[in-house]
């Protein structure tokens, strides 16, 4: 992060400039009609720039590697749960159910598996944050039938993210080079989509590629940077508040719903909203 921020603001302003774009490229995924595409595009550009970063950047360290491999294995099984997602149901409700089952999942791991017990006031704000989201996806009434398997995915979506979190919160201080994990993490993850989706399709993908490819391979490349700014703040910060902190892109999504897609975002989902920023105050003022 720049210098010329303070120690105590770098990482939630990492965090939070992680946040938008991560809001960004999802709905640029999700507005490309044919998911696969999308997703195939994204993981493209992954490929790609990570090809790039990994010519320039320390290789991580022996003990790294394994969660490396894990993590990307848990980055394709979140990209195929989502993408079923967003093929079932709107984005203004599945990327609120994908990414709000994370944070409190995060705090219970952070405690119980990596033994880095919170303070009572940062279980206070996850847990605030996490009824936030909530709120948000279920703004609309308690889901019919027909929205389970979509719900499904997505909540799926958000327990594999869970997973990764703790892993990479994990791998990158064995690396002992932030950016060097991110590389090695994208170009493992990148290509296993894109051959997926050539085995599925055949070669009629490569024209199906060419109508979406700008759009499709910007929102890998803000896919990428969002992500790398979350590993970099996880190396810095707090597991479990970083977890929730960057769960307020949900807040920008629900935007991106209603103005891009014309989704109705409603009294209840502004509620939620300002119970998310209730609980990301609470998290900020249990750091000295």
């Amino acid at each position: 992060m720049p210098s010329f921020l303070p120690a105590g603001t770098a990482v939630p302003a990492a965090v939070l400039s992680a946040a938008v774009l991560h809001a960004l490229w999802n709905a640029m995924a999700h507005r490309i009609t044919d998911k696969l595409v999308g997703f195939t595009l994204i993981n493209l550009a992954y490929t790609g720039c990570a090809a790039v970063m990994v010519c320039f950047t320390p290789v991580p360290e022996a003990g790294a590697w394994p969660f490396i491999l894990v993590s990307a294995a848990l980055e394709v099984l979140s990209q195929l749960f989502l993408l079923r997602a967003y093929q079932l149901g709107d984005f203004g409700q599945m990327y609120p159910m994908a990414r709000g089952t994370a944070p409190l999942l995060v705090a219970v791991a952070s405690v119980t598996v990596l033994d880095k017990p919170l303070a009572a006031t940062e279980m206070v704000g996850v847990l605030v944050i996490s009824a936030g989201l909530a709120g948000l996806a279920f703004a609309d009434g308690w889901p019919r039938r027909a929205q389970l398997p979509a719900l499904a995915a997505a909540v799926a979506t958000g327990v594999v993210i869970a997973g990764y979190t703790v892993v990479d919160g994990t791998g990158v201080h064995r690396s002992q080079t932030v950016i060097g994990y991110i590389a090695w993490l994208f170009l493992c993850q990148g290509p296993v989509l894109p051959l997926l989706a050539l085995a599925r399709r055949g070669r009629p993908l490569f024209a199906q590629l060419k109508p979406v490819c700008g759009i499709g391979l910007t929102g890998g490349a803000i896919s990428l940077l969002a992500y790398g700014l979350v590993i970099w703040a996880q190396a810095h910060g707090d597991l479990a508040t970083v977890a929730a902190l960057r769960e307020t892109s949900i807040l920008i999504a629900a935007l991106i719903a209603t103005l891009l897609f014309r989704e109705r975002f409603g009294r209840l989902r502004l509620t939620a909203g300002a119970v998310v920023l209730a609980g990301i105050t609470v998290l900020e003022l249990a750091h000295p």
